[in-house]
């Protein structure tokens, strides 16, 4: 999954160069621009302070209940990749 425009959208939307943002994090300017350009791994740590800094919840939040989502369907990811398969997509 890439985060990078995630990422660069929620520091702008912030009002936070990405200077600051670096400041903040305690990493380098061209680490900054290698996140946000799907260049640099992203690491949970570093998602988690991002998304405190720029004040944006939402994001940790909506992770969050994808993971939990998919944690649920996996019992069940042979049957709808078969279903899938035998030319009946399920729609959730």
């Amino acid at each position: 999954m890439q985060f990078g425009a995630i990422l660069r959208k929620m520091r702008k939307g912030a009002g936070m160069s990405q200077e600051s943002m670096a400041n903040a994090l305690y990493m380098s300017i061209s680490n900054v621009s290698r996140l946000e350009t799907d260049l640099y791994e992203l690491k949970a740590e570093i998602l988690i302070k991002w998304c405190k800094i720029t004040n944006n919840p939402d994001v940790l939040m909506s992770l969050y209940a994808s993971a939990q989502v998919v944690d649920q369907l996996q019992p069940y990811a042979s049957i709808i990749t078969g279903t899938i398969l035998g030319g009946f997509t399920w729609i959730f």
